[in-house]
Parts: structure tokens; sequence; C-alpha cells
């Protein structure tokens, strides 16, 4: 919905630069300014602050994204109909739909999917914890393997987590090793901040979270409040209602006949597709 605000703000002012460029199309030259300015089309509007990537993995999404570039391509490809499931899934949950990425880092998407520790299917559940929220386990049928049932007591999973640690990057740690390495991390590192506790944290556990930022990365392009903790989170949203706040009252100003009025002080030159020059009329 804010994207869509953005974008219809920017094609007002496109307009009416064009509007002011055809109204002044006879100008003489001799009663414009030598001087002028180019500046990129899409900056003359506010900019949404972005879901910030912790700077000490920025290489590391990097070099995930293209070491595991054709097993997504094909995950992608294949397996959208996985993916769209588990959306529904955590919809009617209540939980970040973004979080099915997790699924990925733990299985792959497949089904059949087995750890030598005795994890399986997709969301690579233990026995103890699968029983727990809800799943049958038989010497026939093994419903860890069946993806409608197995994201159900996952979403249930990921928000009993939820309750345990309110951010997300402890409870995608958390998933991988269990709660209680991430208390004991918690209570050695005095830190609730996952990039300053996860050095108490198994090798195995700091890497599983990172790899779940890089593939949140790569099929959405950008990180999302599961990518951020509790802290970076609340700073973001700050952000974010500031420049809403900041952006409606630029709205107002717009509508204004002072704001029409120094627009059509200026004469509007598209260069290309990307830069408008703006020239000052004496």
């Amino acid at each position: 919905m804010l994207n869509k605000k953005i974008h219809k703000a920017g094609s007002a002012i496109l307009i009416l630069f064009i509007s002011v460029l055809r109204l002044n199309a006879g100008s003489n030259p001799a009663f414009i300014n030598d001087t002028t300015e180019a500046i990129p089309a899409i900056n003359v509007l506010m900019t949404a602050p972005e879901i910030p990537l912790h700077y000490s993995i920025k290489n590391f999404v990097d070099d995930y994204a293209e070491s595991n570039d054709e097993l997504f391509e094909k995950i992608r490809e294949n397996k959208s109909n996985y993916l769209k499931t588990i959306d529904k899934v955590f919809l009617q949950n209540d939980i970040p739909v973004e979080l099915k990425y997790l699924a990925i880092v733990e299985s792959k998407l497949k089904t059949n999917a087995a750890s030598g520790v005795g994890a399986v299917g997709v969301w690579q559940f233990m026995p103890a914890t699968a029983k727990r929220f809800g799943l049958k386990i038989t010497s026939k049928y093994d419903e860890r393997q069946h993806l409608l049932k197995s994201s159900i007591a996952a979403a249930k999973y990921l928000e009993s987590l939820y309750g345990y640690f309110g951010d997300w990057l402890l409870v995608v740690a958390a998933y991988n090793s269990g709660p209680a390495p991430i208390f004991n991390a918690i209570k050695k590192s005095g830190s609730r901040n996952f990039w300053k506790l996860q050095y108490f944290l198994p090798k195995e556990t700091r890497n599983h979270v990172k790899r779940f930022i890089a593939t949140h990365y790569y099929f959405e392009g950008k990180g999302s409040l599961v990518t951020l903790g509790k802290a970076e989170s609340e700073k973001y949203l700050k952000e974010l209602e500031e420049f809403n706040t900041k952006n409606q009252n630029n709205d107002k100003e717009d509508n204004s006949t002072n704001t029409i009025a120094a627009f059509s002080q200026l004469v509007a030159v598209i260069n290309n597709e990307n830069y408008l020059t703006l020239i000052l009329k004496k």
C-alpha cells in the first residue's frame, strides 16, 4: 500500500513537470538562467527506508546466493506450490510468511528429507517435537512428511518460540538448536541481540541464521522484519513512522497553491528516462 502511494505521488509530480514543460515550450532561452540542475527523477520523491542488512554478512549473502543459485532456481521453478501452501498456513496462523524460507534451509523443500539425528520432512522435525505439535508418527505413516500438516505444526512451533524470545532471529536460531542453547547464550553474553550473542552459540546455529537471511534475500531481493532482531525492528519501524509522517506533510504541501506557483517558475527538460533537468527562469 505504501509503495502504491509513493508511485502515485511520483506520477503526479512527473505529470506536473511535463505540464510546465509544455506551458513553457515557447520560452525564449534569453529569459532562462544558464545554470541548470540535473537530478534523478526518482529522487524528487522521498524514498521509504529500506530494511537494513547487517554489515557483517553482506559478503556471506552474496556468496551464498551465488553458490546456491542453481538449487534456488529449481525450487522457484518446480516447488512454488509448496511455498504457496506454506504461505496459506502461515497467514492463517498469523506467522510472517517470509519464514517459509526457513524450510528451504532446513530441507531444500524435500518432504522425504531425513537427517542423521532423526529429523524428518520439509520442516525437519525431531520425533518428540513433532508429536508435541500434533504430528503422528507410526511404523507405517509419518506426518512429518506431509507438507500441509507439518507446516501447521511448524507454524505452532514458531509461534511458541516467538513467545519465548520475541525476536525472529532468535526464533530461527532456536529452531535449529532448541531453546536451551539460546537462553545459555543470552546469559553468557548479557545480550538478547543475535549479532552479539551469536559467538556463544554453536557454529552450525550461527550459520543457520545467516543461511536463512541469505535465502530470504535471494528470493525476495530484500529483507523483512524477520531478518532483523527485535532492537533492529523497533528502530526500523520508528524510521518508517517518521517517513510516513514526513511523506504525509509533503503531500499536503504538494497540494497547496504555493507549491504549484513554485513549480511554475521552472522549465523541466527531460534528458533521458532517468533524469530531469530543472531550469530556473529569471
